[in-house]
């Protein structure tokens, strides 16, 4: 039966056709009552044309009404008119957990969170005394609020007074379609059928909790518990055989979990978890336990919250590492039979290149970089190049910047405001040195790091066992230098490269210091960082365009022409952070992007895009002011190397220039009655803290906090009399 759009079922507006199977077609619809979008079933005529049916069906559909939990699809209503039977439920937005099994098994801590969702969710359903009897990957939704149990149309409700013995026959066929559901006395779908289903005995709980035992295994091994030619062999494999253990598909599994799905896939009920809340207390455990349950320390559910808020880049441009094994350079302008491939950011994570460059080991058969988990926080990973999968460093949660000692045992990175080192054979990662605003470092294979250990300021140096670190590098007033970041040691181990950046981004150049000296000398004009590959070349950034310049590191000449190696190249300025790395075997890394662009755009509150706000730019912050008609952005200027803080009106999405100063305006905070805004600046130092007037033509600004330390505001009391910050220094780090 299909239903026209426009038409009505009682107060619900038929808005368009979502979908439609054994049991019915779904539409999109709205409740003209409550103004709200719903999802409406239109059973099917062998439903409706049996009064005492449609009764039953009734009965048990508004006891399922009665459930409320997060994670289970709510039921509205039902209803009958002209002939239609309906319901109406909670529309949902997502996809299938089926849908989400095409792409292959779900990592083990996310495949825990939905496994502990779920199990809640029959809990509640058992407690009311209704049996799901259909638990499949095609009746799991992965939503933005987390996983849905959802279509009870095979559930089952005990009579009044009943044992806990329910009826294993149920007044509701369903389709007989690709995924082996058959009709009559035998409901549900094959492959995750307990053997008292098949059989047509009575079922009780713990057939539900049989289903999600196959649920579990096929989310944890991206297969199914049981699989057969056909019907009669599938059936057999489900009444006699055992699936392979999970540990046999995934080596990591840790013994508990594979117990938990075992006794889910016992043949007798009694052999099973006897309740869904006795499961759900074990997934809690093995959660919770860590790795006194056997569970490696990367599958524990993380309840940390984040302290440092990575922007993350994905959904915003499509980025990648590609490495090239290139051989070796010749001395031409064209690589040598390169060999490309992209290396894709873990499962459920998202690179993230402002927390810095993507790093390869001296030898080029490891990759290091930063990506944010599903909760948005840094961690750093390792992948080694002859693999699939990247790993994940146990303590480096928040860190950054990663870069490898010159033998490659180790990692040093940044994280909470402190230079840190992580050996990757195991153990947990040491502080060597405070890191206020790091912008990179480098291992010398003379047992010294030197690193920035500031954006604004000179190179330090520390030996790689810690200690008090030295001055590396000294700025040159002459030039108007503000910052040298991003060192690294050319294969002498005792020069490195650095940028210098200058105030006038015209005066910034490319320098080569020196271990146990503050003087440097001048190599190139440049504006971005520059790195050594073997057997001579400088790799850079221009335009968004990776060059390669040849290079004497002997001589510390530079000679010839550059040429293109590869583009779009993602860079950022001005944290001068360019996603490129080279090892000593000719490979080479980059962060593919082509930068930071993008629309402010509105949402409602289901998270559909309802429009765009203002030109284009590469926008790093947005705050809407307190009365709703301005929106406070910081926005980077790419020509003059600098961010400033722009304001655009929400009726007419003119867009008007606050700030222009070459230095980095961040953060922008409205006061409470909108009209001035707090932000941080380094025009004068580190993040120091400024109040400007966000009325159009008043230029009166108040420089209101400057220290040493790293400052970015976080709030303004509602008073207007005290605002919150954050910030780095070495005692208290952050």
């Amino acid at each position: 039966m299909t239903v026209p759009a426009g038409s009505r079922l009682g107060p619900y507006e038929i808005l368009e056709p979502l979908g439609a199977g054994g049991m019915g077609e779904v539409y999109k619809g709205r409740d003209s009552r409550l103004d709200r979008l719903v999802a409406i079933k239109v059973l099917p005529a062998h439903l409706t044309e049996d009064a005492e049916l449609r009764q039953r069906f009734e009965r048990e559909a508004r006891a399922i009404s009665s459930l409320s939990h997060p994670n289970i699809c709510a039921l509205f209503d039902v209803g009958h008119q002209g002939g239609v039977d309906y319901l109406v439920m909670e529309l949902l937005e997502g996809e299938t957990l089926a849908k989400r099994l095409t792409r292959g098994p779900i990592p083990m801590e996310e495949a825990l969170r939905y496994a502990i969702a779920i199990a809640d969710a029959l809990d509640r359903a058992h407690q009311q005394r209704i049996v799901h009897r259909d638990l499949k990957p095609q009746n799991l939704m992965i939503t933005k609020s987390g996983i849905k149990l959802l279509d009870f149309g095979l559930a089952k409700l005990a009579p009044a007074g009943a044992g806990p013995v329910f009826t294993g026959l149920s007044s509701l066929p369903t389709d007989a379609g690709k995924h082996l559901t058959a009709t009559g006395m035998i409901l549900g779908t094959f492959q995750y059928m307990a053997p008292e289903q098949l059989e047509g005995k009575d079922v009780d709980p713990r057939t539900d909790i049989f289903g999600f035992g196959a649920v579990l295994y096929e989310m944890l091994t991206g297969r199914k518990a049981f699989t057969g030619q056909g019907q009669a062999s599938l059936i057999a494999a489900i009444l006699s055989s055992e699936p392979t253990a999970v540990s046999a598909v995934v080596p990591m599994t840790p013994p508990a979990l594979d117990r938990v799905v075992q006794r889910c896939l016992a043949k007798d009920p009694e052999d099973r978890w006897q309740t869904a809340r006795d499961l759900l207390f074990e997934l809690r455990w093995l959660t919770e336990a860590g790795s006194r349950a056997g569970v490696p320390t990367p599958v524990v559910v993380r309840r940390r919250d984040r302290e440092r808020i990575a922007w993350i880049a994905a959904g915003v441009f499509a980025l990648a590492s590609a490495a090239f094994a290139y051989g070796y350079f010749r001395r031409k302008p064209v690589p040598r039979a390169p060999v490309r491939f992209v290396v894709q950011p873990p499962e459920r994570a998202s690179f993230n290149p402002l927390d810095g460059p993507v790093t390869l080991s001296p030898d080029g058969r490891q990759l290091a970089f930063a990506a944010a988990g599903p909760d948005g926080r840094p961690l750093l990973w390792l992948r080694p190049l002859d693999a699939i999968e990247s790993r994940e460093l146990p303590g480096t949660d928040d860190g950054f910047d990663p870069f490898f000692s010159a033998d490659g045992r180790s990692m040093g990175f940044f994280r909470g405001g402190q230079l840190q080192r992580l050996e990757l054979a195991g153990g947990p990662p040491r502080v060597l040195a405070p890191a206020i605003d790091s912008r990179g470092g480098t291992w010398s294979g003379k047992g010294r790091i030197v690193y920035a250990p500031s954006s604004r300021g000179a190179l330090a140096s520390v030996a790689a066992e810690g200690g008090r670190p030295e001055t590396a590098s000294a700025l040159d007033d002459t030039r108007r230098e503000i910052s040298h970041l991003r060192p690294q040691f050319l294969p002498d181990g005792e020069h490195f490269l650095f940028l210098a950046r200058s105030a006038d981004p015209e005066k910034s150049s490319l320098k080569i210091g020196k271990l146990g000296s503050t003087e440097s000398e001048h190599l190139l004009d440049l504006d971005a960082p520059a790195f050594y590959a073997a057997p001579g070349y400088l790799l850079y950034v221009r335009e968004r365009t990776l060059l390669a310049r040849p290079f004497d590191a002997g001589s510390r000449k530079v000679g010839g022409e550059p040429f293109a190696v590869a583009e779009p190249v993602f860079t950022a300025y001005p944290n001068a952070v360019a996603g490129v790395s080279a090892a000593q075997n000719g490979t080479i890394a980059f962060q593919a992007g082509g930068g930071l662009e993008k629309r402010l755009t509105w949402f409602d509150r289901l998270g559909n895009p309802i429009g765009m706000l203002g030109p284009p730019g590469e926008y790093r912050t947005a705050e809407l002011s307190h009365d709703g008609t301005r929106v406070a952005v910081e926005r980077f200027d790419r020509e003059r190397r600098s961010s400033d803080i722009w304001v655009i009106d929400v009726a007419t999405g003119a867009a008007s220039q606050l700030t222009s100063h070459r230095a980095r305006d961040r953060g922008p905070i409205w006061s409470p009655d909108s009209t001035r805004l707090l932000f941080h600046s380094d025009r004068d130092g580190p993040g120091d803290l400024f109040v400007r007037s966000a009325i159009p033509g008043d230029t009166t600004e108040t420089k209101l906090y400057g220290s040493s330390m790293w400052k970015y505001p976080t709030s303004w009391s509602r008073d207007g009399e005290h605002i919150l910050f954050q910030g780095f220094e070495p005692r208290t780090k952050r």
